[in-house]
């Protein structure tokens, strides 16, 4: 007889099931965490771990730290802060990224995007505003040449233009 124990299976698990959480992991060896089109959260959500989201959810999203991916049957009512958002579904509310925010060809906001870098790609939809400035600590890290003071000389006294007489 075949003992579900020798199997590596819990008793009282349906076999051909894996009782056993393995997450994906994306390229960089980061976690990936997925939510399901059939699955809807209403409320906060917080993780430490990357975020692909083919739901819907209803409230506020935060991966401070970590990258979001609203898939192609994301329906998202809530603010977004994340290091990377990506909008390949449909996002009413505002995104907020510490690195950059992409609307894919799919995807469609309503909403502001705040981010130092805006991508939106052709056949995207996108309602709001857009404000690219950088956060006060890359601000102080790295400065821009824009950002610097120049010192405009004093003028000492008013020249006169060719062809006239001084005063």
């Amino acid at each position: 007889m075949w003992d579900k124990r020798e199997a590596g299976m819990r008793p009282g698990a349906e076999p051909g099931i894996n009782p056993v959480y393995t997450p994906e992991t994306s390229r960089g060896g980061r976690i990936v965490v997925n939510i399901g089109p059939s699955i809807q959260i209403k409320g906060e959500l917080q993780g430490d771990e990357d975020l692909t989201i083919d739901g819907r959810i209803e409230g506020q999203i935060n991966l401070r730290e970590h990258n979001l991916t609203i898939g192609p049957n994301g329906k998202i009512k809530a603010d977004l802060f994340a290091k990377t958002i990506i909008i390949a579904g449909e996002v009413s509310g505002n995104a907020n990224a510490a690195e950059r925010v992409e609307i894919a060809p799919s995807g469609r906001l309503t909403g502001n995007i705040a981010a130092p870098r805006i991508t939106i790609a052709d056949g995207a939809h996108f309602k709001g505003s857009g404000d690219m400035e950088r956060g006060a600590e890359q601000r102080s890290a790295k400065p821009d040449r824009a950002d610097a003071i120049r010192r405009i000389p004093e003028v000492k006294e008013d020249l006169p233009l060719k062809g006239q007489p001084r005063a």
